[in-house]
């Protein structure tokens, strides 16, 4: 399975109007079902993370995290991960900890 991104603006609207949020310090995952059958992911850092390298660094470093589990997630959602301020500061192994955790509590993982 591949990483497909988000890209429309409506698309990321959609998931924050009838999607359903989690809430991590470091990262905000919302999350809408799709009948496109597969998974879809958005990665968004807003201005107050940092300037643009530090908000490029961790939208790059959370689509890492993403990417390496994308096989694992169910097919059929969009997912918005939002970089909140406190990822500019959080080691790498953080931020996987962080994503893992949101996929739980979003009950994304495939069943063994």
């Amino acid at each position: 399975m591949r990483y497909h991104p988000l890209t429309r603006n409506n698309e990321f609207a959609r998931a924050y109007t009838r999607g359903k949020s989690f809430v991590h310090p470091h990262v905000v995952l919302y999350v809408n079902k799709n009948r496109l059958g597969r998974t879809r992911v958005g990665i968004t850092a807003s201005k107050k993370i940092g300037n643009a390298v530090t908000r490029n660094r961790a939208r790059r470093r959370m689509r890492e995290c993403v990417r390496v589990r994308i096989p694992r997630i169910k097919s059929g959602w969009h997912m918005v991960f939002i970089a909140r301020r406190s990822i500019a500061d959080a080691p790498f192994s953080g931020i996987e900890k962080c994503v893992d955790k949101l996929l739980t509590q979003a009950n994304l993982w495939r069943s063994a």
